[in-house]
């Protein structure tokens, strides 16, 4: 991990001004007693145990972390979370109404957005508004599959080989033991990578209409223990998850297949419509948009695009998505091109939507209003879901990019963002 001289000398002075070398080193070293009391992990919320916890931490409960809602819903609340102690509040603004005509998603949905950044919902919004004025976008779930990647290790890479021509030819027997621990998910497809004495066997599941990490990583587990059971070669170690799922980070693995879900959304607007709403055009559009990709490939970022992370985050916490499969969901890329017809062609591909319409935070209180909202709580919901999570994002990238095509991004910060 590299420094440059300059940035790490001013570092460095800033700290010297306050400190000097044997303080600094002083500060830095192991402080064994006294120890702290820890809190027992416990993710049974009761109102005896939160006022527990409250005393243990020092203090009153916060009436802004425990206010009379979370006191009276605290047992919504039971088994997302350890150690409960309040909620806290985002506001929430919506966008739209955006048209989506999906494979799964068709209509017009009010899309609820939580962030505490200015400027954004307003950004998601005009783009929301244009693709409805222009009939809606096309969207379309193209493949779903979620991946747990455990890994074990071998003697030598002659047993590591053996192994893996063991699993292969066992694969329908894994099928078995993975789906008979849930009823939603079905093992479907295996990848083996041997690396010197080391294998990981990459499994992919489909989820139902779950964002599945838990699922998959259960039925991963079962594998795991038949494998241990019933291998014909010693395994020195095994570990359920050997970090080649790609699991919340950006990775190529996924960027150039699928996790969670891949989805693709199109539109084309015409020249009166992108200046009404956005007020700029194709022309300036795409001329942004060739500098914008180049700038992109020159400092490396995992595909091409504005702010897919902006929408999704504010999108996932209001539905009770988990917040940090946005470090892999938000790659993929924005493409625009003006038409023979003079109108602007505009697309975004996402290869790793995770969302979900049951199970984790989706139940929640104000995430499941947030997504009864948009009608889209429970099963049967999951593909419309990310179809919708695919077209706000299109809004979304017309209306940063129109915002630095025609220099309004400034602008509108320093108007709404004070």
């Amino acid at each position: 991990m590299a420094g440059k001289r300059s940035i790490t000398s001013l570092h460095m002075k800033s700290l010297l001004d306050q400190h000097d070398i044997e303080s600094l080193a002083e500060q830095l070293q192991p402080k064994p007693e006294p120890q702290p009391h820890h809190f027992l992990p416990n993710s049974k919320v009761t109102q005896q145990r939160t006022e527990r916890l409250w005393k243990a931490i020092g203090t009153a409960p916060h009436p802004d972390i425990l206010d009379d809602w979370t006191s009276a819903h605290l047992e919504s609340f039971d088994g997302n979370i350890e150690n409960f102690i309040g909620s806290v509040k985002l506001p929430v603004g919506v966008a739209g109404p955006l048209r989506v005509n999906g494979l799964f998603a068709q209509g017009d949905f009010t899309v609820p957005l939580a962030t505490s950044e200015a400027a954004l919902v307003a950004s998601y919004h005009r783009g929301a508004c244009m693709i409805s004025a222009s009939g809606g976008c096309t969207t379309m779930v193209l493949s779903q599959a979620l991946n747990r990647a455990p890994a074990f290790v071998f003697d030598s890479m002659i047993t590591a080989a053996q192994f893996a021509v063991w699993a292969m030819e066992i694969f329908p027997k894994f099928q078995e033991v993975a789906n008979a621990t849930t009823r939603h998910g079905k093992l479907i497809e295996f990848g083996t990578t041997l690396e010197g004495n080391h294998v990981y066997l990459n499994f992919e599941f489909t989820t139902g209409d779950a964002s599945g990490q838990n699922m998959v990583t259960i039925a991963t587990q079962a594998v795991c223990d038949f494998i241990s059971e019933h291998c014909p070669v010693p395994i020195r170690q095994l570990y359920v998850e050997g970090n080649l799922s790609g699991d919340k980070k950006a990775s190529s693995q996924a960027y150039t297949s699928v996790r969670g879900r891949k989805v693709s959304a199109e539109i084309v607007i015409t020249p009166e419509l992108l200046e009404k709403y956005l007020h700029a055009t194709p022309r300036q559009m795409t001329d942004y948009w060739r500098v914008s990709a180049i700038g992109g490939v020159l400092s490396g970022t995992m595909g091409v695009q504005g702010h897919f992370a902006n929408g999704l985050t504010a999108l996932y916490i209001a539905t009770g998505q988990d917040a940090a499969c946005v470090a892999e969901s938000a790659i993929g890329v924005t493409r625009f091109e003006e038409t023979t017809e003079g109108n602007l062609y505009a697309s975004v591909t996402l290869p790793g939507i995770m969302v979900g319409t049951v199970g984790g935070g989706t139940g929640l209180p104000s995430q499941k209003a947030c997504m009864d909202l948009m009608g889209l709580h429970g099963s049967g919901n999951s593909g419309a879901l990310a179809e919708v999570c695919a077209s706000l994002l299109l809004g979304g990238e017309l209306s940063i990019i129109a915002a630095l095509a025609t220099g309004d991004f400034t602008k509108a910060h320093h108007k709404l963002a004070r």
